[in-house]
């Protein structure tokens, strides 16, 4: 099935003509013709929206899978919350809650909380609808650590190059001072990081998180990382609703984006590029008070 093929279709025995459909619809795949609402247009978004407006139920796309929204661990009404109707002060004060977890208690996560999380994950928009986002799911603490050592020894064969003082100089010179700057920034931490697993076995890539989800797109979308992200950003707040801790990964990305072997191992396909990774599992740390932020810049551009 091609991502523009319309796949909508409308019942005209249901249909009262109220045009909702129509204005609501992106790609003007719906249009009126002798006071019913029908399907004209040869390309469609595939959003969903006309039947969800449709107050008879006339309306139904077929490119939408029901199954998507089929929670395992939870039940929801299939309503649509109106605008202004939920408790803000509620939403704020679960995003104020949200911290980045780094310590875990060793139990395992269920696998079908992760897989309810990644469906939540898909409830965020996404660039012309084009919900190209894949999700790799590493479910036990094998696997992780699996990921780790593979990471690690990217960070290795990176560090190496990172001391030799004259590739570093040569690369900026050149315009390319992304060795410098990882030197400069990261190189100490890294190495202690490193060290510390060898010594100890203690864990300052997942911080002994149980499970993963890395968050991937595959080519074609609009937006791919806005995608992942506010996908990923759904998932962190409902794992927090969910008992769980979460922690975003920036080196774990790095190293799946720039090594192939790693995805590989991971069954990631080579065409799909890789966003965010999460660490999760459940905490082993409680807080007594929202933490707080430092004030953002600010500024209206007034006409």
């Amino acid at each position: 099935m091609s991502e523009r093929e319309v796949t909508t279709v409308i019942d005209p025995e249901r249909c009262t003509g109220c045009e909702l459909c129509v204005r609501v619809c992106p790609d003007e795949t719906i249009s009126m013709r002798d006071g019913k609402a029908v399907v004209t247009g040869n390309v469609s978004m595939q959003c969903g929206h006309c039947a969800a407006v449709c107050p008879a139920g006339a309306v139904r796309v077929g490119a939408i899978d029901p199954a998507a929204q089929d929670f395992a661990t939870f039940q929801i009404a299939d309503h649509w919350v109106e605008y202004g109707q939920s408790d803000v002060r509620e939403l704020v004060g679960l995003m104020r809650s949200r911290r980045s977890c780094r310590n875990y208690e060793e139990r395992s996560v269920p696998r079908e909380l992760l897989q309810d999380l990644v469906k939540i994950g898909i409830t965020a928009p996404s660039g012309t609808n084009s919900q190209k986002w894949t999700f790799t799911i590493l479910p036990d603490r094998q696997a992780v650590l699996a990921l780790g050592r593979d990471i690690g020894r990217f960070f290795g064969r990176l560090n190496r190059l990172a001391q030799k003082t004259l590739l570093r100089k040569a690369l900026k010179a050149i315009g390319k001072p992304a060795l410098d700057t990882y030197y400069r920034n990261y190189f100490d931490a890294v190495s202690a990081a490193m060290q510390e697993w060898e010594e100890t076995g203690r864990d300052r890539l997942f911080h002994g998180a149980p499970a993963v989800i890395i968050v991937g797109s595959r080519p074609g979308a609009s937006c791919p990382a806005e995608d992942a992200l506010l996908a990923s950003q759904n998932m962190l707040l409902a794992a927090h609703c969910m008992g769980l801790g979460t922690c975003l990964v920036g080196f774990a990305v790095s190293a799946l984006q720039k090594d192939p072997e790693i995805k590989l191992r991971l069954g990631i396909a080579a065409d799909e590029r890789i966003y965010t990774v999460i660490a999760l599992g459940y905490p082993d740390e409680v807080y007594q008070r929202a933490a707080g932020r430092r004030m953002p810049v600010i500024r209206y551009a007034e006409g």
